[in-house]
């Protein structure tokens, strides 16, 4: 620590803060000019040399701190980026106070009328941004910073300053020719950006919200023209040009990606045979990933917590915690797996094991829903009030809704939605119908494939083998016929695959 001794005269005082102390002023201990003794100084006094007489009155000192960088700063010490410093003042006026801080900071310093008053601190090795903070919260005075020039005030006077500038702009708003301008969209809908300007699409659902959303001046208003997609705007200078860049920022090309749905219907034992033959010899481990001995890359991720090892792929997924299997199992299959899928659903069709039901591709732009739908409408009689009967439709049909959302590192997450409605038992009513209904979120990455499973459908067959004319004779047509029942269990697969479009086709316009 070094110490410099400091003249009594302010003058002088004044003249060695403008010097720096070579640039590390880190402690001042100032002496007020108006009549006041000097402060009692506060620091280790340094010990003379061999051989010079100590001094018994105490002088004002400046203490010159190394300013190496603490490795134990506070987390509210992180947004203070200013130089460090050491203040250590007796009872000092605090405009004297403020006029330090400008001068070891360099920035100018404007003060109110009201701010007044003396103040007693010690700060060590602080930033000099966080010791007026400090000093101003004491005081219950603020700042606002305009360029190198700080404004300190009371509190109340810096908000009513605030209104006034905001009334004035206001005023001067309404004072203000409009403009009109039209702006070209190429990709968003022009009925969409006129919403987003006028603050209809404000998060809150109150007027205060769409208010303090809204991007137009009270006086502004956007006409939105969808045959020709052009927005029509009409406002002040300063939020035409507000509106203009909003628009550059949202009139972007958006990404799309191509859906790859495969509907398979196949017999409860494929998908675990299917498990078996990807899973290799290796297994996998038990947070998921391609076991050692799999013969393809890619990747797997398992869904549920706590699944144990075992095969690459079991659909549909195992019990947990003691209670039975679930009704559906989602697997994660990487691109080099979904390769190997299209040869296992060929060869299933082959072996007669299942059918492809639909394969439908559809492709959607990032974060929008896509919907396929197949199947039939049963139609049923419905009764008014009056006593007449109309004719109504059910559907019965396949549905699968997939929401893409591109991920920065190109995964995509889907959320899907897979529900199968079937004919089921015929009532006085009418058709009963039979639901099966899956909602998920996973993330794949692109080009692999994600597989929900483990909706299943259970058929009861009876089939009779007889001999013509004997088989239907009374007691001795047992003898020469067979009845043979047959219980068959079928599980519905959904593999589906995103792919996201390349930008090249996206950017030609």
């Amino acid at each position: 620590m070094k110490t410099l001794m400091l003249p009594a005269q302010p003058a002088d005082l004044m003249h060695l803060i403008r010097r720096g102390c070579g640039g590390l002023l880190l402690l001042l201990l100032l002496v007020a000019a108006s009549g006041l003794a000097p402060a009692r100084a506060t620091a280790i006094d340094e010990v003379p040399p061999v051989g010079e007489p100590t001094t018994a009155q105490a002088q004002p000192r400046v203490e010159v701190l190394p300013r190496a960088a603490s490795l134990d700063e506070t987390a509210a010490q992180s947004r203070y980026s200013g130089q460090k410093l050491t203040l250590n003042f007796q009872n000092i006026d605090i405009r004297a106070l403020l006029q330090v801080i400008a001068d070891f900071s360099g920035f100018n310093v404007v003060t109110s009328d009201k701010v007044s008053g003396n103040v007693t601190l010690r700060l060590r090795d602080v930033p000099w941004d966080q010791a007026l903070d400090i000093l101003l919260q004491s005081k219950g005075l603020d700042q606002r910073r305009e360029g190198n020039v700080l404004w300190v005030a009371p509190r109340q006077e810096i908000a009513a300053r605030e209104r006034q500038d905001s009334e004035a702009r206001a005023a001067q708003e309404g004072l203000e020719p409009l403009r009109t301008r039209s702006f070209q969209l190429n990709y968003a809908k022009a009925a969409d950006v006129a919403q987003q300007l006028g603050g209809a699409g404000a998060v809150g659902g109150s007027a205060g919200a769409a208010a303090a959303a809204r991007i137009l001046s009270p006086r502004g208003s956007a006409i939105a023209e969808s045959r020709t997609n052009q927005l029509f705007v009409t406002d002040i200078h300063a939020r035409m040009e507000a509106v203009r860049a909003l628009i550059a920022k949202i009139d972007v090309p958006v990404r799309q990606v191509l859906i790859e749905a495969r509907i398979v219907e196949a017999s409860d034992t494929f998908s675990r045979s299917l498990g078996a033959r990807l899973g290799g010899a290796g297994g996998r481990s038990p947070s998921g990933g391609a076991g050692a001995g799999a013969g393809f890359g890619g990747s797997y991720s398992a869904t549920a917590a706590g699944a144990g090892g075992g095969s690459f792929v079991n659909l549909p997924s195992p019990g947990l915690g003691g209670q039975p299997a679930g009704v559906f199992a989602v697997s994660i299959f990487g691109e080099s797996a979904a390769r190997f899928l299209n040869l296992e659903i060929s060869a299933l069709e082959a072996d007669g094991k299942g059918k492809v039901v639909s394969s439908p591709r559809v492709v959607t732009a990032d974060k929008v829903k896509a919907l396929i739908e197949q199947g039939t409408e049963l139609p049923y009689q419905v009764s008014t009030s009056s006593g007449a009967t109309s004719i109504s439709f059910r559907k019965a049909n396949l549905m699968l809704e997939v929401t893409p959302q591109i991920t920065p590192e190109g995964n995509v997450i889907l959320e899907v939605d897979v529900s199968k409605d079937s004919v089921g038992q015929d009532t006085q009513a009418g058709f009963a119908i039979d639901t099966k209904h899956v909602k998920t979120q996973v993330l794949v990455e692109n080009g692999g494939t994600v597989v929900i499973g483990g909706i299943y459908t259970q058929e009861e067959r009876e089939t009779v083998t007889k001999i013509p004319f004997l088989g239907d004779l009374p007691g001795l047509g047992a003898l020469f016929r067979a009845k043979e029942t047959r219980s068959e269990k079928r599980e519905m697969l959904v593999f589906i695959t995103p792919k996201t479009l390349t930008d090249s086709l996206l950017s030609t316009r």
